[in-house]
């Protein structure tokens, strides 16, 4: 893959390709930032708080989620209207993995920020209410949908074990989780995830310097290598939807690491032959 944008992330996330303004929107969560590039330029907006995730709402607004809320985001102006809070009375957790469903609705993971114990939720939000739907979460990821509409799919990074779980005519899941690939003992971690419009799972895989992808049915099929260790998202965009971005860490790396690339923490995109899904519209 070729670099993107070299603008370093401690922890790169949620990369968003908005289908109207046809840009690339990427969040550093340690870093506290949301970025985009504009006229050949890195355009960048700082919070007072972690940021991890976003889906767009119009041509010139987000619903994004930081650690304390969910809130409309002016990528214009820059203003900010909160939406609803997300477990802002916990300063031990943040918000991670994010996606719009193909309802309209909003689907969000929460984690300690220490990493080390289940203390996450996945929630979604949907039309002004947002409500648990999984818990005792170390750290979510992975969160994508079926381009059919009747699944949706996460995973715990910690146990590596990549869960689908069926939906209904509004987008609830219904019926309990299974998992539909068991990725634990590998030496890298099931990363963000996002489905291609011929329902293939391209998984990042932390510390696997790569992006691997998957058939419907979980084989494997082919992997995207990167010239960054932490691999933590990818994304579908560019005019056709055929360019394949992702997100990197440059934080945690090691000495090692560092010795191979000096590209850790930068967004990396490639042309391929694959047509993504377009991101969905999220409805508030």
């Amino acid at each position: 893959m070729n670099i993107y944008d070299d603008t370093i992330c401690s922890l790169g996330e949620g990369p968003l390709w908005h289908p109207l303004r046809g840009q690339l929107y990427w969040f550093d969560i340690h870093g506290q930032k949301l970025h985009t590039r504009e006229d050949g330029k890195t355009r960048t907006w700082s919070f007072d708080e972690d940021v991890s995730a976003a889906g767009w709402v119009d041509d010139t607004h987000l619903l994004a989620a930081s650690e304390t809320r969910l809130f409309r985001f002016n990528v214009e102006t820059g203003a900010q209207e909160d939406i609803v809070p997300l477990e802002a009375d916990n300063p031990e957790t943040r918000s991670n993995d994010g996606r719009a469903d193909p309802y309209g609705g909003f689907w969000i993971g929460t984690m300690a920020k220490h990493e080390r114990t289940p203390a996450g939720t996945i929630y979604r939000y949907y039309k002004g209410e947002i409500r648990p739907l999984f818990d005792q979460i170390t750290i979510p990821n992975a969160i994508c949908f079926t381009p059919d509409k009747s699944q949706a799919y996460y995973c715990d990074t910690i146990d590596n074990l990549m869960k689908r779980v069926s939906l209904d005519a509004e987008g609830w899941p219904t019926g309990e989780p299974e998992v539909w690939l068991d990725l634990s003992g590998k030496p890298f971690g099931a990363d963000g995830a996002v489905i291609d419009a011929d329902g293939n799972i391209w998984n990042a895989q932390w510390n696997g310097w790569r992006i691997a992808k998957y058939a419907p049915d979980g084989t494997f099929l082919d992997e995207v290598k990167i010239n960054a260790a932490h691999t933590s998202c990818p994304a579908f965009g560019g005019a056709d939807l055929t360019t394949l971005f992702c997100t990197t860490a440059g934080g945690r790396v090691t000495e090692a690491d560092r010795a191979k690339s000096g590209d850790h923490g930068k967004v990396f995109s490639m042309e391929t032959t694959t047509k993504g899904q377009a991101e969905h519209q999220v409805l508030l």
